[in-house]
């Protein structure tokens, strides 16, 4: 009799151990991994450092593991978010476009930071003879990566603007693959000019990772709209609403918060939409960068 209880009590404990097995598989689903991931416009190591106190923010305001895993080239981003390999992106206004079209249209821009609704690029040298982008012509220039908004595609179109073919213009054309690249080529006379996007330039000036008695800024351009988060249009709309309401959160008087947004180079993130990067998109196609 005691055996057969025993038994009968083993059977339960059986069902019961079976059914918290069933039940907490749908947990283990729902608390999946956000696999995150950027353009290469800086080195690997200072996009780690750079985004690892965001990401432990979005852990705690999504609930899940949050991953990030740099790439080679800007082109990886785009790939990766097409492909669901990835679920969130930093991207340059181009990249987005970019994606845009790889998607078929359904990446969606989140959120944006203050500045980038008004970005600009920097032209610069160490030459005392360039003072301006006319005296360019017949120099050797960088650009940064190809598919950078503001390291190649915007400063083309601008100097389209003012009458310049690089190709034609310029004695040579390179490409640094990073917006820091750019300013070591600059300073190590690999090129006599080149591009970069101000918020690296103002950041490598605040480090004094640049000689600015040595490398100076000529010219800057127009304001554009550029960087954003980006998210794929197939995530559910649940969680590109925690991922938005993340962003648009971080506030500069919550310290913990101030530490993100200045490793971000942000005074606060504010909302955006595939509309503000329809310049960029024309810009693209009148550079011959989309055909």
């Amino acid at each position: 009799m005691i055996s057969s209880n025993l038994r009968r009590l083993a059977l339960k404990g059986a069902l019961a151990c079976a059914f918290a097995v069933t039940v907490a598989l749908p947990a283990l689903a729902e608390n999946a991994v956000l696999r995150v991931s950027a353009i290469p416009d800086e080195a690997p190591t200072e996009l780690q450092r750079k985004f690892a106190p965001l990401g432990k923010y979005l852990e705690a305001q999504t609930g899940m593991k949050v991953i990030f895993t740099p790439v080679t080239d800007y082109a990886a981003v785009v790939e990766s978010l097409a492909t669901k390999k990835i679920d969130l992106a930093w991207l340059g206004g181009f990249t987005f476009v970019q994606a845009k079209i790889r998607t078929n249209g359904t990446a969606i821009p989140i959120a944006q930071r203050e500045e980038d609704a008004k970005f600009t690029s920097k032209f610069i040298t160490a030459d005392p003879a360039i003072k301006s982008l006319s005296d360019l012509k017949g120099k050797t220039f960088a650009f940064g990566s190809p598919s950078s908004t503001s390291g190649s595609l915007m400063p083309r179109f601008f100097l389209q603007q003012a009458g310049i073919n690089p190709e034609k213009d310029f004695k040579n054309v390179a490409f640094s693959g990073a917006h820091d690249a750019t300013v070591a080529f600059v300073a190590a006379g690999k090129v006599e000019a080149g591009v970069l996007n101000a918020s690296v330039w103002d950041k490598l000036v605040e480090t004094r990772k640049v000689d600015t008695a040595k490398v100076r800024v000529f010219a800057t351009t127009p304001p554009y709209f550029d960087y954003n988060w980006t998210v794929r249009g197939d995530l559910d709309p649940a969680l590109i609403k925690k991922l938005t309401d993340a962003f648009l959160k971080l506030d500069p008087a919550n310290p913990e918060h101030k530490e993100i947004l200045a490793l971000q180079r942000a005074a606060k993130f504010i909302p955006t939409q595939k509309e503000n990067y329809d310049g960029i998109e024309k810009a693209a196609y009148s550079a011959g960068l989309l055909k």
